[in-house]
């Protein structure tokens, strides 16, 4: 495992943290293919239940990629879609993953960390945070799942507006736009994060797994075999052990232990 690219374990919550503090945590061509990699051990992890995803210390979630790279990585047609698909990966991976995944963010969360931020399904800032794409001050094309997720979060017109402008928002204007979900004064960061998670990991695997699957898929559009895929996650968890452990946690009231299973 990189350095650059750490994990660590809270019981059932695991946190990926980009660890470049000096570079604002840019995010090298390696780093990428790192979080591609640990992120689908961490779904495969039966003890994890949920994931979140920060920068090292509080001045930035990650300044985006690291374009100290681009003229060796970059520098022409067939390398900069080599760079493309590895970042695409990243973003593919997190977006996949099966567990609940949230991007925790101090600071500045620029360029290619928002399309990392975008991938989780949930965005935590802390107060002073600070957003924007400015891939056109580069004369990139941002990719087209990650502007697709901007859309779905804030709209056509806001997506429009920050891809156009590269303009930086602030963290009161990303919150009203519905760009994030949380915004906390930066010292409960962590703890209300963390909280958060623990909360759902306490809920039932199965109907956590089956409700973002869910989601998803009607974002994708519901079709047939799309509808078929969600009435077989109904039907798993309605016949699982953890479906009887939860009514009679009920009845006992007590709180349930669940197993995903």
């Amino acid at each position: 495992m990189s350095d650059d690219v750490l994990v660590d374990r809270d019981g059932s919550v695991a946190t990926v943290t980009f660890n470049r503090p000096r570079m604002r945590n840019a995010i090298s061509l390696a780093m990428w293919t790192e979080i591609a990699r640990v992120t689908h051990d961490l779904g495969k992890d039966d003890e994890i239940r949920g994931v979140i995803y920060r920068g090292a210390g509080r001045q930035a979630f990650a300044s985006g990629a690291d374009i100290s790279e681009f003229e060796e990585q970059r520098k022409d047609t067939a390398s900069a879609q080599r760079y493309g698909a590895q970042t695409e990966a990243a973003y593919a991976a997190i977006r996949q993953c099966p567990k609940p995944t949230v991007a925790m963010i101090f600071g500045y969360c620029m360029g290619g960390a928002m399309g990392i931020a975008m991938a989780c399904d949930l965005r935590f800032a802390a107060e002073g945070s600070r957003f924007g794409i400015p891939a056109a001050k580069l004369s990139i094309v941002y990719p087209s799942s990650a502007v697709g997720q901007l859309v779905d979060l804030v709209g056509p017109a806001y997506a429009k507006d920050i891809l156009y402008s590269a303009r930086t928002v602030d963290d009161r204007e990303a919150l009203a736009m519905g760009f994030i979900q949380r915004l906390v004064p930066a010292d409960d960061l962590e703890g209300a994060t963390l909280e958060y998670l623990r909360g759902i990991a306490a809920n039932a695997p199965l109907s956590v797994h089956g409700s973002k699957v869910t989601v998803d898929l009607y974002l994708e559009g519901l079709d047939d075999e799309r509808r078929g895929r969600i009435r077989a996650l109904a039907r798993t968890a309605s016949e699982s052990q953890d479906y009887k452990e939860g009514t009679r946690a009920f009845l006992e009231k007590r709180p349930p232990r669940f197993q995903g299973r």
